[in-house]
Parts: structure tokens; sequence; C-alpha cells
């Protein structure tokens, strides 16, 4: 006797419905940008360092500008010009820091399949964040608005105070 293939259609439709849902919503906020108050300096040499890379190209494995960086060398270099010490891979960083719910200027965001962070770029404000894309292209700013991002979203976190 032959089975339908229907139940195991449904099983894994509905599985792979429920590992979408199990991702956070990519939330922001830009307190301290405008106000009087303003961000730490910690996260004011982060932005700044990650800003004075715009423009560098790509290169898998680099964390040096002069030689080209990509999206963990960026993070970890913007990190170490603010006083702090990051893991050299993506999804070490993603493991190794505190986790919020809401992203602020100078975090870090990250993105990835499943439970594993595969990118990360820093949040500067403003609904966007800089990042070193891939191969072949150099350090830039990416609008969060995009759908890739809200889809590929794992979670934000970061050191800085």
């Amino acid at each position: 006797m032959r089975r339908s293939p229907l139940p195991l259609c449904l099983i894994v439709l509905l599985a792979l419905l429920a590992g979408c849902a199990g991702r956070p919503p990519l939330e922001t906020s830009d307190r301290g940008l405008d106000s009087a108050d303003g961000i730490s300096i910690e996260r004011a040499l982060i932005i700044a360092t990650a800003k004075s890379n715009l423009g560098v190209p790509y290169r898998w494995g680099g964390n040096d500008p002069a030689q080209g960086l990509d999206c963990s060398g960026l993070s970890e270099l913007s990190y170490r010009a603010a006083g702090f010490s990051l893991p050299r891979i993506t999804n070490d960083q993603f493991q190794a820091i505190p986790k919020t719910a809401v992203a602020r200027p100078g975090d870090l965001l990250f993105f990835g399949a499943g439970s594993r962070a595969t990118h990360v770029g820093i949040y500067l404000g403003n609904q966007q964040m800089i990042h070193a894309p891939g191969s072949g292209r150099r350090v830039e700013l990416a609008n969060l608005s995009v759908r890739y991002w809200q889809d590929n979203y794992l979670g934000a976190g970061s050191l800085a105070p």
C-alpha cells in the first residue's frame, strides 16, 4: 500500500514556517543621536572608525584598511578603536557579546541562516548600517528597511555602554 506524500509535505512546510517565526524583529532606536545627552564616547568612536573606512575594498579575512576589510574585520577594527576586544569571526562575535532587543547606534547587527551569524554590520542610526558587503565591493552604507536585512536578521548586541 502506497502512502500519500501530502503528510510529509505538510510536516516540511510547518517546520520551515516555524524556523521563520523564530527570528526577532529588527528594531532600532536612535536615542542619543540628536539629544543633548548624546551617545557614549565609545559608541561615537565605533561609529567614527566605521565611517572612516567607507570605500575600503572588501577582502575576505581582511582586518587592515590598507589591504581590505571583511565584515567581521570592520567590526573588530571599529570596536578595537573604542577599547574593546572582539573575536575575529562573525559567528564568534555573535556568540560573545551581550544581546539587546533594540539596536542603538554603535551596536553590531548580525545576519545569517538558522542560528549561525554569517554577516555583521554596525548600526549608525536613521535605519542605516555600515558593512563590508562582499567580494568585488567596498565598505558601504546599507538601508535596513530593505527586506533582505529584515528577513535574515538574527539579533543585535554591543560591548559599549
